[in-house]
């Protein structure tokens, strides 16, 4: 069965949690549809774990476009959600809408993620008004990382706490069919599911969301050891690929790999003719 906005509300009022895994290449996306995850983010984490930066902020819209086409040949099941990146929806609604459009027509995405709460409405009513699904992101924002000082918790304080609130039901009220926790209190993230009709997927948000989300190179320890809090590991595959590698490295260099199990053959009367004619004398 194909995943759908529709369905992911259906798991919330079955309580049926949802599963979502960031996806960024053709064969993980697959790997994890067949697997049966709900959904596949292609999140502006990429910036980070496929390219290198610091932070997301220098991940452009080509970015991913890119990536979202990858992902979407792979996905048969889940559904696609990409992340709008910094600067592809704050500057005007307008804006906002064409980005939007363009990560569904070149991207193949079947909805979009960005950040924000009351202050990015209009662009959620813009773009789910065009038909275009939209995903809310609350909490610790990534692209807001310099405002916040960093990665770190949020809504810890009582001020803090009913801002996020606010903002989630504003995020619904615009039009949002889910919205994701990042990094807040659990016992706030079951308030705000409790509140909200959409769903709720959590990611340092604790069990009580309608959903989870991590970044598949966290759960599968392939992102230089680092695992944030939030964060099981639920395999250590960086720890498998680098020993392969290094048995890769190793049979090369003393010449076990290829064996004769991995060559082509030539018949022999052919090989002594080349031999006369190429050889030097």
């Amino acid at each position: 069965m194909k995943n759908t906005v529709v369905t992911l509300q259906q798991q919330k009022i079955s309580r049926d949690k949802i599963t979502m895994l960031t996806a960024y290449d053709f064969s993980t996306a697959k790997l994890m549809d067949d697997s049966g995850i709900n959904a596949l983010l292609v999140g502006d984490s990429l910036g980070m774990v496929m390219l290198g930066y610091d932070d997301t902020l220098a991940v452009t819209m080509e970015d991913m476009i890119h990536h979202s086409k990858a992902v979407a040949r792979a996905a048969k099941r889940a559904l696609v959600v990409t992340d709008m990146p910094f600067m592809s929806y704050q500057i005007s609604v307008q804006d906002a809408l064409y980005n939007a459009g363009r990560l569904v027509k070149e991207g193949h995405a079947q909805a979009v993620k960005l950040e924000g709460g009351e202050e990015v409405c209009p662009q959620i009513k813009a773009i789910t008004q065009a038909a275009i699904p939209v995903m809310g992101h609350l909490g610790l924002t990534p692209q807001s990382v310099n405002a916040f000082g960093g990665f770190k918790v949020q809504g810890r304080d009582e001020e803090a706490a009913r801002r996020i609130v606010h903002s989630a039901l504003a995020v619904e009220q615009a039009g949002a069919f889910a919205v994701v926790l990042e990094c807040v209190p659990a016992a706030l993230a079951v308030l705000i599911s409790e509140c909200l009709t959409i769903p709720t997927i959590g990611i340092g948000a604790g069990a009580g969301c309608d959903g989870q989300v991590l970044v598949y190179q966290d759960m599968l320890g392939l992102y230089g050891g680092i695992t944030p809090k939030f964060a099981k590991q639920f395999n250590n595959v960086g720890e498998q690929m680098k020993t392969g590698f290094e048995s890769y490295i190793r049979e090369t260099k003393s010449g076990s790999f290829p064996a004769e199990e991995h060559i082509f053959r030539i018949d022999d009367a052919i090989m002594e003719k080349l031999q006369l004619e190429f050889s030097r004398v």
